[in-house]
C-alpha cells in the first residue's frame, strides 16, 4: 500500500510540469470528414495567462449556424482553410485563410460556414493573470477582424510583410499582427526570444522551426505557439518560399 501511494504522489507531482513544458510547440490536426468536429490541442497556463486553450474546429459544408456565444475570455479566431462567416452584433464578414478576428470578453459572436467546402479554424481562448475579475456589461465592444487584402504590402530584404500598428486589448497590453512572406534560399536566421508570447499560423509551404533547442518541420496549416522568452527561429523549407501569419501578445 505504501508503494502504491508513493507511486501516485510521484505521478501527480510530475504530470503538471510535463504538460506545461509542451506549451511552446507545433500543433497540427487533420479533421475527419464530418459535419462538426472540435479538437482540443492544448489547455493549461502560460507565463501571462491563467487559462490558455487552443482548439481546432471544423464545420462541414452548408451547416446550420452555431449558437451565439458570449464568453468571459478573449477569443482569437484564425482561419486555416475554407471561409468563415463571422457575426459581431449586426456586422458580418467572410474571412478567408490567414484572416483573423479577436473577440473581446462579453461581446456576442457567431461563426458560420455558408459555403460548399469545409471550414477549419483555430480558436484560442485566454485569460490574463492581470485581469482576474470581469464585468462583461462594462467591457462590451471593441472586437474586430483583420482582412489582409486591405493592408499594404511592404517589400523587405527577406521577402515582404503586411503589418498593423500594435495596440492593446482587454487581455493584452500590446498585440502586434503581421503577415510575412519569406524568400527561399535565406541563411539560417538567428535564434531570438522576446517578452511577448507568439502565435504563428503557416499559410503557404512548409518551414523549419527552431523551438528551445528542438528542430521541427512545420507544414502549411499547422499552428505554432511560442511562450514568453522561449528561444526560436523560422526559415522557409520550400524552393518557392513560405508565408505565415504571426501575432505577439
Amino acid at each position: 500500500m505504501r508503494f502504491f501511494l508513493i507511486f501516485w504522489v510521484s505521478v501527480l507531482a510530475y504530470f503538471p510540469a510535463f504538460s506545461q513544458a509542451s506549451v511552446s510547440n507545433v500543433y497540427s490536426h487533420t479533421p475527419l470528414p464530418t459535419d462538426y468536429q472540435e479538437k482540443t490541442l492544448f489547455e493549461g497556463t502560460t507565463r501571462d495567462y491563467s487559462h490558455f486553450l487552443i482548439q481546432s474546429i471544423t464545420i462541414g459544408p452548408n451547416q446550420p449556424a452555431q449558437a451565439v456565444q458570449q464568453l468571459d475570455e478573449e477569443v482569437l479566431l484564425l482561419v486555416k482553410s475554407g471561409e468563415l462567416t463571422l457575426s459581431l452584433g449586426d456586422k458580418h464578414k467572410a474571412l478567408k485563410p490567414g484572416n483573423l478576428a479577436i473577440v473581446m470578453p462579453g461581446d456576442e459572436y457567431r461563426v458560420e460556414n455558408k459555403t460548399a467546402q469545409p471550414l477549419t479554424y483555430y480558436e484560442l481562448r485566454y485569460t490574463s493573470n492581470e485581469v482576474p475579475d470581469l464585468d462583461l456589461y462594462r467591457l462590451v465592444g471593441g472586437s474586430f477582424w483583420v482582412d489582409w487584402q486591405g493592408v499594404a504590402t511592404t517589400p523587405t530584404t527577406e521577402g515582404s510583410k503586411q503589418q498593423l500598428v500594435p495596440y492593446p486589448t482587454i487581455m493584452s497590453s500590446r498585440v502586434a499582427m503581421q503577415l510575412t512572406t519569406l524568400k527561399s534560399g535565406l541563411e539560417n536566421p538567428p535564434v531570438h526570444k522576446h517578452r511577448a508570447a507568439e502565435v504563428i499560423l503557416i499559410l503557404k509551404n512548409p518551414v523549419q522551426m527552431h523551438i528551445a533547442g528542438r528542430e521541427k518541420e512545420v507544414q502549411a496549416g499547422d499552428l505554432i505557439f511560442i511562450d514568453s522568452e522561449v528561444p526560436h527561429s523560422i526559415r522557409p523549407d520550400s524552393p518557392t518560399g513560405s508565408t505565415y501569419l504571426s501575432l505577439q501578445f
